[in-house]
């Protein structure tokens, strides 16, 4: 991948959204839509960002219900021929099976292993046992087994990952260059050591979107890779 730094595009604005892609398009490698935007917009929206920017797309929807139901989620968005999509790790083996073999064929399907957002005070709470670094190990090992391409997980764990799963396919969420804002997001690192790590794709928000110039800004983190 030549620019591995995906926006993450969460305006609930269409019309914003559609400026924002066509500002980036030449900047970045993709562009990822969360759930704020999905269910603002659906799959119109998508298809609007989509043509506007010419990117591709990651779908940020992080389906976590059971087998049947998330496979059958899986079919309903091949119209909109992700290039990336996210389920939950936790949801298991047989979520995670039947979710990647109801994938399209050029989707990547991603398990999402702990949120960074959450830290091992968040992990105490929800009664799982040992660390994040711990927790993340061990729903990587079971996406790997499930047939998953990869997984989500925090910059802080990518380099162990990697060298547990040397063919995966690794998504880096919660960047923040050098200097900025740690915001909500509590497990972060910059976009060059994600990268260093093994990281595949780098979503970058609003470091970016953000940003007085957002070219600029993806002009200047694509710059420290």
């Amino acid at each position: 991948m030549s620019n591995p730094v995906y926006l993450a595009l969460d305006v609930p604005q269409l019309d914003a959204a559609v400026e924002l892609a066509q500002k980036v398009k030449g900047h970045v490698g993709g562009l990822k839509l969360g759930l704020e935007f999905f269910c603002a917009h659906g799959a119109h929206g998508v298809h609007e960002v989509a043509h506007a920017a010419g990117l591709p797309i990651f779908l940020d929807l992080k389906f976590h219900d059971i087998p049947n139901t998330v496979a059958g989620a899986m079919q309903a968005i091949h119209v909109l021929e992700p290039a990336i999509v996210t389920i939950h790790a936790s949801g298991g083996r047989a979520m995670m099976e039947d979710a990647k073999a109801a994938a399209g064929e050029n989707c990547k399907v991603v398990g999402v292993t702990m949120l960074t957002s959450m830290d091992q005070n968040d992990l105490d709470k929800t009664g799982v046992t040992g660390t994040p670094h711990d927790q993340v190990m061990r729903l990587a090992e079971l996406a790997e087994a499930s047939g998953l391409d990869g997984i989500v997980c925090s910059g802080q764990e990518v380099g162990a990952v990697h060298k547990q799963w040397k063919n995966g396919f690794f998504v880096v969420p919660g960047l923040r260059p050098a200097g900025s804002a740690a915001g909500d997001q509590k497990r972060v690192v910059t976009p060059r050591q994600a990268r260093d790590d093994g990281a595949s794709v780098l979503v970058v928000g609003r470091p970016i979107s953000r940003a007085p110039d957002p070219a600029q800004a993806a002009r200047e983190i694509e710059a420290t890779l």
